[in-house]
């Protein structure tokens, strides 16, 4: 089986053409400016070079028609026809409470994904117009949905309610969905096939550090808690967001600042964070390179940083009552040696000890705890794409 993986934003268009008999990518890539002038699709077959096609893609539609074309390619495609495309999954951001795993994608579940509209403005419209274009240029290929917050929705309900009126939750469903659920789905279920262990055995900390970042408490395989929450705004401090705060801060900062609604929620998701803090860059490449330079500010964004991931994995070990493995995934929990070490320093009543020398990792599959470390700590990278279509293949291959 052949699963194209299609992870659609307001004007790009991620995929990836996966073959699930060795779960090897065949090809990947990008359209980038959708609807814009000046529309391009980087396209890379295998471990082939790169490839730029400039062309016009005023919708998704003409996106997927290009991505096609990239892929059946008689110098730098992988299949010969479309015909070879078994099936697409699709990543999609906000099921709210209506689906708890994948779901093969039918005409009620579209509807499903337009009620959710309101929950995720931003993401779910290219998400569903995504789904639509699959279906004009694919009549009849299999299509599967593959949800952020899916993996959460094991959570139990004292996880998740927040103390409103509980008419909030009755009328509009304010509640934590949380996010990044592919991704800790994944590195959980891959940290216990490396430690040869049962997940329905194992209670797991999946640290998702990246530009984004959230943690999940995942105890016997299933996510009973996560930093996120009604938004992505919620828990941990991030690239450009705030994380947690006193909600009583919006309301102050809206009088002495005289900002609107949309103008305090731009100061909380796009200026706040590492770049609130260090006054100078959301990259945490750039804020590691100032702080080694004596920049204080940059020193404070990391130390606030893995401040606040260090409370929620203490807060998750007492939520499962203890731990046996601690994993770090994403951009920078993959990357980032001094990230990792400064997260689990002096945590040694917890059970939680790094070795500096195998800690001296980037993005591979790695445990990186010391010798008789009660907790193991792994670095797991991450594959959403490879979820989103072992969940496809596995559901089609049930239907």
């Amino acid at each position: 089986m052949k699963v194209l993986v299609i992870n659609c934003g307001s004007s790009s268009l991620k995929y990836q053409l996966i073959n699930m008999e060795n779960e090897e990518v065949l090809a990947k890539g990008i359209c980038e400016r959708i609807g814009i002038e000046g529309s391009f699709l980087k396209h890379q077959p295998g471990e082939g070079d790169k490839v730029t096609i400039e062309k016009p893609m005023p919708t998704h539609t003409e996106a997927i028609q290009s991505v096609v074309e990239a892929l059946t390619d008689s110098n730098h495609g992988v299949i010969k026809n479309m015909s070879e495309i078994n099936a697409v999954g699709h990543r999609v951001v906000h099921a709210g409470e209506k689906f708890a795993t994948s779901v093969v994608i039918n005409d009620a579940v579209e509807a499903a994904l337009n009620e959710c509209i309101e929950l995720a403005p931003l993401h779910n419209p290219p998400n569903i117009i995504g789904i639509e274009a699959c279906k004009k240029i694919m009549p009849g290929v299999p299509m599967v949905g593959v949800f952020d917050t899916a993996f959460h929705q094991t959570m139990p309900k004292e996880a998740y309610i927040y103390a409103l009126p509980y008419e909030t939750y009755e009328k509009y469903k304010v509640r934590r969905y949380g996010f990044h659920g592919t991704s800790h789905k994944f590195v959980s279920e891959a940290a216990a096939e490396f430690l040869g262990k049962p997940l329905s055995e194992l209670k797991i900390v999946t640290c998702h550090l990246g530009n984004g970042a959230s943690v999940a408490a995942v105890k016997n395989g299933k996510s009973i808690d996560t930093s996120m929450g009604f938004t992505p705004l919620e828990g941990l401090v991030m690239g450009t967001r705030s994380g947690d705060l006193d909600p009583a801060i919006v309301t102050f900062l809206q009088d002495k600042e005289n900002l609107t609604s949309e103008g305090v929620n731009n100061l909380l998701n796009k200026k706040s964070g590492v770049l609130g803090i260090s006054k100078l860059s959301s990259d945490f490449r750039d804020i590691e390179q100032a702080a080694e330079k004596g920049d204080k500010n940059a020193q404070l964004a990391l130390d606030v940083y893995t401040y606040r991931v260090k409370k929620y994995i203490g807060s998750y070990i007492a939520a499962m009552n203890g731990a046996d493995v601690i994993v770090f995934t994403a951009g920078l929990g993959e990357n980032s040696a001094s990230t990792r070490e400064a997260i689990c320093k002096d945590m040694d009543f917890l059970g939680i000890k790094i070795d500096p020398e195998r800690n001296n990792v980037r993005g591979k599959l790695a445990e990186v705890s010391a010798e008789g470390s009660k907790v193991k700590v792994l670095v797991v990278p991450t594959n959403e794409e490879l979820m989103i279509a072992r969940d496809t293949k596995t559901l089609l291959n049930n239907k």
